[in-house]
């Protein structure tokens, strides 16, 4: 009883440090780096007859070049709610309209955005290690709830040391993800 209480402790504290690192590279993708990609538009949600829907679903998002975003409609008269759903999304960019594809262009960043970008970035990766440090603290006190109804002691260390382990090895990977990152957003 008590084994698989400490089992399940582990693999939660582990599921919700995967989760903070998930979390993590879904808002890195979203801090721009002065490069064209169809995920900059991922959260731009469009009035499609009447209901938001996702633009992925109502259009294809691609890159032209390395600063260029090109949308094009399934169907036609999408163009007008598409662009204004952009507009409204407030991402900073300015669609332009030719009456097939909505074109984005996407203006370089200034050392200046380019060290707030960064700036954004690690203060994204600061809040996953609050959440992976939270789910070590959480594992660490159930161990040490569980010693307490019964559990070896010399067992609930052991635990202690490992959930320490897969601590270290997350935010080791969040250190590495912020790292990729500020090298990309510093690129010019």
């Amino acid at each position: 009883m008590l084994q698989e209480e400490v089992i399940n402790m582990l693999k939660g504290a582990e599921d919700a440090m995967k989760h903070a690192l998930e979390h993590l590279e879904n808002e890195l993708v979203k801090v721009r780096t002065g490069k064209a990609s169809p995920a900059m538009l991922g959260s731009v949600m469009v009035n499609y007859y009447g209901s938001p829907a996702p633009l992925g679903q109502i259009a294809n998002v691609s890159v032209s070049d390395s600063r260029t975003l090109i949308i094009q409609p399934w169907e036609k008269n999408m163009l007008a709610p598409i662009e204004r759903a952009i507009m409204e999304a407030n991402l900073g960019f300015t669609p332009g309209n030719d009456g097939e594809v909505i074109r984005i262009n996407i203006p370089p960043l200034t050392e200046e955005r380019r060290k707030e970008m960064v700036k954004k970035a690690k203060s994204l990766g600061e809040d996953a290690k609050v959440s992976v440090r939270s789910a070590r603290h959480k594992a660490m006190d159930g161990f040490k709830k569980l010693v307490k109804d019964g559990l070896p002691e010399d067992t609930g260390k052991k635990k202690e040391i490992e959930v320490q382990a897969l601590t270290d090895k997350y935010i080791k990977m969040v250190d590495h993800m912020l790292e990729v990152k500020e090298k990309d957003i510093m690129t010019v």
